[in-house]
């Protein structure tokens, strides 16, 4: 079965024609609304993906849970932020299993 594409001809429809004519406001879907990535967070979760690959995500949340665990609040916050911008489920399951609400900015230099 073939599929026959008629494009509609703005000249003969004015609804058309009025929407073909509207200019465009174009968002990036991926933006955060929050600001929680810096350049800064957003450069040290690249150098963390290109050391550890495909497992950064999980192996910042070791960090942040050893941090946690050992006291150390900064290097938690920093550690579960670098985890949030690889993959925000993960970090947002770590906050949900310690009862922890989510970390704010952070610009401790990674």
């Amino acid at each position: 079965m073939t599929i026959r594409f008629a494009a509609a001809n703005p000249q003969y429809n004015p609804v058309i024609a009025r929407i073909m004519g509207a200019p465009a406001r174009l968002r990036a879907s991926n933006d955060n609304v929050l600001g929680i990535c810096t350049d800064r967070v957003l450069r040290a979760a690249l150098r963390h993906f290109s050391e550890y690959g495909l497992g950064a995500a999980e192996q910042a949340r070791i960090f942040a849970e050893g941090a946690f665990f050992s006291g150390d609040s900064e290097s938690y916050r920093w550690w579960l932020t670098i985890c949030r911008t690889l993959d925000k489920r993960m970090a947002d399951a770590v906050t949900a299993h310690m009862g922890l609400p989510a970390p704010e900015r952070t610009e401790k230099l990674g």
